[in-house]
This record gives structure tokens, C-alpha cells and sequence, in this order.
């Protein structure tokens, strides 16, 4: 990686390449050719990697969760002999630094994050790519700034509603996994079972260690099982177990629940009339039970220009069966339109 000298706003580091057997290898062709922390002003420091060539076709990629980071799964979805890929870690997440802040962040502050790295890379149109969080975060930025999106390809929607969040963790899995949604409720002490989501986000979001780390450890273990078809024998942790090592996602995701994902009432499907002439792919499961496909349905219906693509084999993750090929070709297909 080469130094970008940018002055004092921005730092640039080296990210260690491990050298593989074959240089032309797919994963060696995949690693980023440059990375650097990108500081974004409010005491917040981004990753931020290149991945691909310079001159290649723009584009973005926004991770879920909110907390989980970029994944080197995720550089898969692009052709390094095509595009000039970007992919960061939002604020307090991954390598980001902070790691876990919850001050300054919220939805229009990331928002104003991808607008600051656009810039600096100098870009003038990016396609945008994410799935869950990443597509919310992927909406309510193309409806901020369309004039700067040349294509959408999202996965598993996700608006950022207390409708949908209650049934992603109490109404879905109390229907359709409900030994699982036992489970996680009987964690919980007698007195906080009669609204288990409120009791564990009361208890993601106490400062206090001993509170939020085995919360933490019992909701990311749950979500998990969630997100696949087929999660085999899940068993939950009880609340006096702290975990190994502390899962981010779900005190990210808890800062965000608490905060109605910092978006006014159904905002992202009132304003989709903002994504009129940008195309678009949805890739979606037909059993999501997190994000289920009501939700991709309905934004499919506002936004004329978007293909919807429903995988009946599928749940959640990008894991599942047939969802990475799908996104790939979306993804080369409207970068080359």
C-alpha cells in the first residue's frame, strides 16, 4: 500500500498482506491494495479498504448488523478486474475507533460518513451494495444523495421499524421457532418475561459490564440461530454466564433499537419516490425470519425500477445457498449498465 499524504485530517495505515501460494490466487486477488483510517471528525476514526484496481467501476459496500464490520466475505461480491470496491467499518465498529462508541452515532451521522469517504476517494457515482442494517443504511443514504448512486443491489430489507423489530426477535420466532423464543424469554428473571425485548435492550444498553456482556452473549447466540434455515441443536446461555469474548452487534444493535434506528415513522418507504430512475436489485429469503420478504415486497412495489428476486431455499444470511452468486451478478450487471 502506498502513503496518501491528505494532511492532518486524515491518518493512513498499512494493512499486512499475508503472502498466499498463488499470487493469482481469487483470495489473493480479493485483499484490499490499500487501506487507511479515515477520521471523520465528532472523535470517530473509519477503516476503510480499496479493494480491486484503481480506475474500476465505483462502488460501495455497507455491512449489517448495526456492529457486525466488514467481512472478507463480503469481497466477493465484486470483480477485482472490474471495480474499484470500497468497504469500511461504521462507527464503533471493527477496526473503527472508537471500537463501540455510541456517542456521535447515529444514522445521519453515518450518512454524512459515506458522503466523507466518496470525497476523499475523489468519486464522483458509486453503485451501492448492502444487506439487513446495510440496506437500511444503503436507503436512507440513496434517498439523502441520489444524485451520487448509479445502482442499488440490497439484501434481506430491513426499513428500521419497531414493527419489524418486534417481529424479528418476539413475534417470528414465537410462531415459527418457539422452543427457541422459550429459551430466550426463560433467560431472563420472572419478573422482566412479560416484555422480553424491552428486558434485554434495558440490559444491552446498562453501562455496566456485568449487565450487558452476558445480554450480549444470550441475544447473539439467538440472532444466529435465526438468521439460517437450518441452525441444528441451539442452546442459550443464562444471564449470570459473561461470554468469552463480547459480541459487538448487539450492543450496537440496542443503541439503534432504542433510537427507532434514528429515522422518523416508515420514513425509508414514504421516501422511496427519492430512488425514482436509480435500478435495483433485492435479494431476499423467502423464510427470513428477521427480515422477512413482506418488507422487500413493499419496497419492491414503491420503487418501479428494482427487481425483486426471492430465493425459496433461503434464510437470512448471506451464507445461504444460492445469495452470493445472486448478488455478484446484480452487482456486474449494473455496474456495466
Amino acid at each position: 500500500m502506498s502513503r496518501v499524504d491528505s494532511g492532518p485530517a486524515y491518518t493512513v495505515i498499512r494493512e499486512t498482506l499475508e503472502r498466499m501460494k498463488s499470487p493469482n490466487s481469487e483470495a489473493q486477488r480479493l485483499r484490499p491494495f490499500d487501506a487507511v483510517m479515515l477520521d471523520v471528525g465528532d472523535g470517530h476514526w473509519l477503516y476503510v479498504e480499496e479493494v480491486g484496481r484503481k480506475g474500476g467501476i465505483p462502488a460501495l459496500f455497507l455491512h449489517g448488523g448495526p456492529g457486525s464490520g466488514a467481512q472478507h466475505i463480503h469481497r466477493a461480491l465484486f470483480d477485482p478486474d472490474l471495480h474499484h470496491a470500497i468497504l469500511f467499518d461504521q462507527r464503533g465498529c471493527g477496526r473503527s475507533h472508537p471500537y463501540l462508541s455510541m456517542q456521535a452515532n447515529t444514522t445521519a451521522h453515518q450518512i454524512a460518513d459515506i458522503e466523507r469517504i466518496r470525497e476523499f476517494y475523489r468519486i464522483e457515482k458509486w453503485l451501492v451494495t448492502g444487506g439487513s442494517w446495510g440496506s437500511t443504511l444503503a436507503l436512507a443514504y440513496a434517498q439523502a444523495h441520489p444524485e451520487r448512486v448509479t445502482a442499488l443491489v440490497l439484501r434481506a430489507i430491513f426499513l428500521g421499524t419497531p414493527q419489524e423489530v418486534e417481529w424479528a426477535f418476539c413475534d417470528g420466532p414465537r410462531r415459527f421457532r418457539p422452543e427457541l423464543f422459550e429459551a430466550f424469554v426463560s433467560a431472563l428473571p420472572q419478573a422482566e418475561r412479560s416484555d422480553p425485548l424491552d428486558a434485554y435492550l434495558r440490559r444491552l444498553n446498562d453501562p455496566d459490564p456485568t449487565i450487558h456482556a452476558p445480554a450480549a452473549n444470550v441475544w447473539n447466540i439467538y440472532e444466529r440461530a435465526l438468521s439460517v434455515l437450518e441452525p441444528g441443536k441451539v442452546e442459550l446461555p443464562d444471564l449470570t454466564t459473561p461470554p468469552g469474548r463480547l459480541p459487538p452487534t448487539p450492543l450496537m444493535e440496542a443503541h439503534y433499537i432504542a433510537n427507532r434506528f434514528f429515522l422518523s415513522d416508515d420514513q425509508l418507504l414514504r421516501e422511496a419516490g427519492k430512488l425514482e430512475g436509480i435500478p435495483g436489485v433485492i435479494v431476499q429469503g423467502r423464510y427470513d425470519l428477521l427480515c422477512p420478504p413482506a418488507t422487500a415486497h413493499a419496497l419492491h412495489t414503491r420503487w418501479p425500477q428494482s427487481r425483486l428476486a426471492i430465493f425459496d431455499a433461503a434464510g437470512h444470511a448471506i451464507t445461504q445457498a444460492g445469495v452470493i452468486p445472486e448478488l455478484r451478478q446484480a452487482v456486474e450487471l449494473l455496474s456495466k449498465r
